[in-house]
């Protein structure tokens, strides 16, 4: 799996899946690829749109680096969500949790600079 990121602004990325599942068997990669920029970043983006599959391990991945976000008052955007990864999403509640948009133009209209 691997996760590739731009930086749109001078405290916003965007990063794009070249992966359909975030799972047990990639999310340490994941991690490792998402958890610098979610250090160095106010504003993270992730499109999720590649992704068929989450499972426990990937949304417990996604919810770390909200706790990373939220901790310094930044926001983690989501944007892209497939049918099954968006069923998941509301059957565990976590569209309650995370801001989740529907397209990449949703996800950076209120953006500052972007």
């Amino acid at each position: 799996m691997k996760l590739s990121f731009s930086e749109l602004a001078a405290d916003t990325a965007i990063g794009s899946f070249a992966g359909d599942n975030l799972d047990s068997s990639n999310v340490k990669a994941f991690r490792e690829q998402a958890e610098p920029w979610a250090a160095r970043c106010q504003t993270l983006i992730l499109d999720l749109s590649a992704l068929n599959f989450v499972d426990s391990s990937g949304l417990g991945a996604l919810l770390s680096i909200l706790r990373v976000m939220n901790g310094k008052d930044g926001q983690l955007r989501l944007f892209g969500l497939s049918r099954p990864v968006r069923a998941l999403f509301e059957l565990v509640r976590m569209h309650r949790i995370f801001l989740i948009f529907n397209t990449r133009e949703e996800a950076l209209e209120d953006l500052p600079g972007v």
